[in-house]
């Protein structure tokens, strides 16, 4: 069996002969795991970095994209308001005042639309209210305003304008003018003979009483207000808006007109009969 030999005392290696192992530096084992522990702590420093720059970069592009979607159009999106800069000798406008036109004025409060033209039997200052019930016995002629030299003359059973001349019979110039027989305040106008001025198919023409109420209102006629001084419009009591005016010299019942012919043409004086 081999022998069994002690072995040196390291404590003292020169005496017993026993010397270290030279080839191996002390502690080699602990100074390899304290680098991989550094190298390992350095790794994980460096991650950490660049993970928390790319959140830092998601972060900033959540938050472009959600400015860019703020301001997108039918969003509302809240800006820093603007100084507003004062008029004056700087030239500088008011921020936000509005553009106007060449020429355009200041906006007004809008004035209410004008009512549409009513016929003289509707307007203001009409005697329709209380008008005076004519004499029963005053004999009149009729003269037209813008032919005052003509009257209404009963020719033929029609009543036409016509001049006056010295040889003729003024008796045919001359109605009797009488409380209205479809309205008391109102005219109507009868000839010598008993007839009466009444209109059929709107012209203006003589005939007697048959009694009836279409008679009455035929021939009965409204004073109205003229715009000449003096003057009458005769307006129809059946037909309301209708006047008596002369077309061709011939009277007949017209539809109120905004004109000055029509104004003038349905215009008459009632004067003391020529008669």
């Amino acid at each position: 069996m081999p022998e069994n030999k002690s072995r040196p005392s390291h404590d003292l290696p020169w005496e017993n002969g026993w010397a270290p192992d030279t080839t191996r530096a002390p502690g080699t084992r602990r100074l390899w795991l304290a680098g991989a522990m550094a190298v390992a702590t350095v790794v994980a420093c460096v991650t950490a970095i660049a993970v928390s720059e790319r959140e830092a970069d998601k972060a900033s592009a959540s938050a472009e994209s959600a400015t860019a979607d703020a301001t997108a159009p039918g969003l509302i999106s809240f800006a820093t308001p603007s100084e507003t800069y004062r008029e004056g000798k700087s030239g500088l406008s008011t921020v936000g005042a509005p553009t106007r036109a060449p020429g355009q004025q200041h906006a007004t409060t809008p004035k209410p639309a004008p009512q549409p033209s009513k016929s003289p039997s509707h307007g203001a200052g009409s005697p329709t209210a209380a008008p005076k019930p004519p004499a029963s016995t005053t004999w009149r002629s009729i003269r037209s305003v813008n032919y005052p030299d003509r009257y209404w003359q009963l020719s033929d059973g029609y009543v036409k304008l016509d001049p006056v001349h010295g040889s003729e019979s003024r008796e045919n110039f001359t109605f009797k003018q009488v409380k209205g027989l479809a309205n008391a305040s109102c005219y109507s106008f009868t000839t010598a003979d008993g007839a009466y001025l009444r209109h059929r198919n709107f012209v203006l023409r003589a005939e007697h009483n048959d009694g009836s109420a279409l008679f009455d209102q035929d021939a009965t006629f409204c004073s109205r207000p003229s715009p000449y001084s003096g003057a009458v419009m005769l307006e129809s009591v059946n037909y309301p808006g209708r006047f008596l005016r002369h077309e061709n010299f011939r009277l007949k019942l017209d539809p109120y007109q905004h004109s000055s012919l029509y104004a003038a043409d349905s215009a008459f004086r009632l004067v003391a009969g020529l008669a």
